[in-house]
């Protein structure tokens, strides 16, 4: 096996300024940053939270001397990879953070959480320019790195699995590493990364979802084991030969721009069947009280989601059939719908008995490329049939600015009030001009006090 340096992606964290990227770019991550702190908000309100907190206070608050750091979710001090393996774990609780198809997961969450907990951690202040810089640096080698790994491993494996080798870069720069000890910390994140098989958790969900704060703690774990002298074996998907050719492009081809926006706050693959029966209800006006049955037309990953009445939040966020009768019922998806207390609401419970699940051969062969569904709703008074529906937020079908906003607002108003989520909002938009910090912003991030 030919292997070849990480030498180029070291120096891309290292070199990139905010007067190199395309202005389309800076705005891209300002919209992704944005999101994920939505997102963010929402999840805290989830059961894992407090759970996944009493944890890291017992298993990685910070010895004396040690470096401290500040999760973004909760008013609790830890370690580093114990504040990154929190925020990412929020994050990953509400099914709503951006997204990449040939991925087939999420770059920006545990980017997000390896980055407060870094810039949390530093004496040095961390401009809000820089910010900007390294979470499109996490977004650039996290895309490449799922790319890669999907490319080369035959097993589906959560985003936690590629990611790792994402936030042992950027914790790498971030500990001032020389070029060995940055190869080491990669390959140590690769080989001990989360290879979760995420197919299981599609078959019975639960809290650990994508794997994406697993993903990052121990991404940062490998930059701090590479610091202390520890070693590691190659990380194959950055310096194996044969993958090259998705490392070319690096800062030519700006991957943070190919990344999907959810507009609602459950798996992927559930949202074209959603689209579908809001745009057949629209059009022919159809009435939730007179509808007899629905059937969905969809490709196999998706036939794979829950079909049963969820019990918990995790199950109706890994759920085809649930999010169809919501969507019904309410005309939307929304975080609210997903909560415990919202999941016997009888209206969508009668709904859900109505709804079939299909596999079609033809729309499963396409997937992972496009993800594909038709539905066919009857009525009292005749049937309806949509065409093939695409989930809405790619890079070719973006979200519209009122959409992102009002996703936004949705997320974040409930949790943390209209002012303060309106005044994070200003606060991410100036995040390019000079005197703004990075600290400045997270720190207006309202923490639970758990």
């Amino acid at each position: 096996m030919s292997l070849v340096s990480a030498a180029p992606i070291h120096r891309f964290i290292d070199q990139l300024t905010i007067d190199q990227l395309p202005p389309e770019v800076v705005k891209q991550a300002k919209i992704c940053l944005a999101d994920l702190l939505a997102t963010l908000a929402a999840g805290s309100q989830t059961a894992l939270v407090p759970i996944v907190n009493t944890f890291c206070v017992q298993q990685f608050s910070a010895g004396p001397g040690a470096p401290q750091s500040s999760p973004l979710v909760a008013d609790s001090q830890l370690s580093p990879a114990g504040a990154a393996l929190l925020d990412g774990m929020t994050i990953d609780a509400m099914d709503a953070h951006d997204g990449h198809s040939l991925t087939k997961g999420h770059v920006g969450c545990a980017v997000l959480a390896t980055l407060n907990s870094l810039i949390s951690s530093v004496e040095a202040d961390i401009s809000g320019q820089q910010l900007l810089c390294y979470l499109i640096a996490g977004y650039e080698i996290g895309t490449r790195s799922g790319i890669v790994l999907h490319q080369t491993c035959s097993d589906y494996h959560s985003s936690g699995a590629w990611n790792a080798v994402t936030c042992a870069a950027l914790s790498a720069h971030f500990l001032k590493l020389d070029q060995t000890q940055f190869e080491h910390a990669i390959g140590i994140a690769e080989y001990h990364g989360p290879r979760s098989q995420l197919m299981r958790d599609v078959d019975h969900p639960t809290m650990v979802k994508d794997g994406s704060g697993w993903g990052a703690m121990a991404g940062v774990s490998a930059a701090y084991l590479a610091q202390l002298g520890f070693t590691g074996a190659p990380a194959l998907t950055i310096c194996e030969e044969g993958v090259q050719k998705y490392w070319q492009d690096l800062a030519v081809n700006w991957r943070i721009m190919e990344q999907y926006l959810k507009p609602y706050p459950v798996c992927r693959w559930a949202h074209p069947a959603i689209d579908a029966v809001l745009a057949l209800k629209k059009r022919h006006s159809v009435k939730s009280q007179d509808i007899v049955s629905v059937t969905l037309d969809t490709f196999h990953q998706a036939t794979r989601l829950s079909q049963q009445i969820p019990k918990t939040t995790d199950q109706a966020q890994y759920a085809i059939v649930f999010p169809i009768a919501v969507a019904l019922v309410h005309d939307n998806v929304l975080a609210q719908h997903l909560l415990e207390d919202a999941l016997e609401e009888p209206s969508v419970i009668a709904m859900f008995e109505r709804i079939k699940v299909r596999e079609d051969d033809d729309l499963s062969a396409l997937f992972p490329a496009q993800r594909l569904s038709r539905v066919t709703i009857e009525t009292k008074s005749g049937s309806y049939q949509s065409e093939n529906f695409s989930p809405r937020g790619e890079g070719d079908n973006p979200l519209t600015e009122e959409e992102r906003l009002e996703k936004y607002r949705t997320l974040t108003s409930p949790v943390w009030g209209e002012q303060k989520s309106q005044l994070i909002l200003d606060k991410i938009e100036q995040l390019d001009k000079d005197g703004m910090s990075a600290r400045e912003l997270f720190d207006l991030v309202p923490r639970l006090s758990l």
